[in-house]
């Protein structure tokens, strides 16, 4: 059985077009996505004892998620202001809240376990990467940071290294994935939004076309692609099978509000449209 733990950042998104705040961020997104791919999954973090983190503790729970590792902490859950142009998000806001946070001794024995650990640039661990290498397999986001020294730094960790490449080219994004490779890593996923995913490694180098689809939110697919890449590098399924799972589930993303859906009322203590309101003029 593949079993995917997630180490990092959580949020809840809240939709100022609809007074409702989405359980999200990379790593919460790719601990519940990995288990509804089929993967027994884990998510540590720390959250708030505020309404928006009850609503994210109940999500992941109702999802199958251990959150025996999950911290509840004094303090505002992280969340993060979202408006859209069309179906494109547009990221008004945000607070860290109590989000950020070290992993323990415990949590780092409790990752032995697994088939790999995801963590995403976000979750600010990059100094605890060695460590959690160390216990299992690293999936490691780099989402849109495009410094070279910080790939050269991480590649060597990491068993998948995932880019957010919507504004790369095929070559750029080869280029990326070469220097990744060279540096140490095994897999390297490039995601480009409408114009296709790009997996490279010692296997060869594969590629899926997005799969067309009426988007209403795209928060969250890259997540999606991300989780079912894992979950199917870690079960040992052929590459060209796990792109076109990948797209495909990425595409089924942007049918719904949200990351992962769990929509509940907006109160995170402010005025959300006031707020975007003031911040759009």
């Amino acid at each position: 059985m593949v079993k995917i733990a997630a180490v990092g950042d959580n949020v809840v998104d809240c939709y100022v077009s609809r007074d409702q705040m989405f359980p999200g961020g990379n790593c919460l997104n790719v601990s519940v996505f990995a288990r509804r791919f089929g993967a027994q999954s884990a998510y540590i973090g720390a959250i708030g004892r505020d309404r928006a983190g009850q609503a994210i503790a109940a999500a992941l729970q109702e999802e199958g998620v251990d959150t025996s590792h999950l911290r509840i902490l004094d303090g505002r859950t992280a969340y993060c202001v979202v408006g859209h142009r069309g179906a494109e998000r547009v990221f008004l806001t945000f607070d860290l809240g109590v989000s950020m946070f070290v992993p323990s001794e415990e949590d780092l024995r409790f990752l032995s376990d697994f088939s790999a650990v995801h963590v995403g640039q976000s979750s600010g661990l990059d100094a605890h990467l060695a460590a959690v290498a160390a216990r299992a397999p690293l999936s490691y986001d780099f989402s849109v940071r495009r410094e070279s020294a910080h790939r050269r730094a991480i590649g060597p960790l990491c068993f998948l290294a995932s880019v957010s490449g919507g504004d790369m080219s095929a070559q750029e994004a080869e280029g990326v994935a070469d220097e990744l490779l060279g540096s140490g890593a095994q897999w390297v996923l490039v995601t480009r939004g409408r114009l296709g995913a790009h997996l490279f490694g010692r296997a060869g180098r594969f590629f899926t076309p997005a799969v067309a689809v009426e988007v209403l939110d795209t928060l969250g697919a890259g997540d999606t692609f991300i989780a079912r890449t894992l979950t199917g590098l870690c079960g040992k399924e052929d590459p060209d099978a796990i792109l076109r799972a990948a797209s495909a589930a990425a595409a089924d993303t942007c049918r719904y509000f949200g990351a992962i859906g769990h929509g509940a009322m907006t109160e995170i203590g402010l005025d959300v449209k006031a707020l975007a309101s003031n911040l759009t003029g």
